[in-house]
């Protein structure tokens, strides 16, 4: 079955247009608090001082996370899922960015 189509002035389009769905990204960026000691932060520091640079004082090794989103959900929704499952608001803080 052939599609019908709607013509309207010299363009000619489909009846049934598809839905376009609006994309976004969410940047999340954990990191220790700043009040807890960061092991792993302290070997990469003194790995650098190994390899030559002295001059890093101080490493903290957080964790970043890029979500493809499709439609539009609410930020207290993504606030909800960083909380709850990307870190840990006991030792981490967290930080939110959404783009698109």
């Amino acid at each position: 079955m052939e599609p019908t189509f709607l013509r309207l002035s010299t363009f000619t389009f489909p009846r049934a247009l598809p839905t376009l769905r609006r994309s976004m990204k969410a940047l999340v960026i954990v990191m220790p608090k700043k009040s807890v000691l960061d092991p792993q932060g302290v070997a990469v520091r003194d790995a650098i001082h190994h390899h030559g640079l002295p001059a890093a004082r101080s490493v903290r090794v957080g964790k970043f996370i890029e979500i493809e989103l499709d439609g539009t959900p609410t930020e207290a929704a993504l606030h909800e899922v960083c909380r709850d499952l990307l870190s840990n608001p006991v030792i981490e803080d967290y930080e939110l960015r959404v783009e698109g």
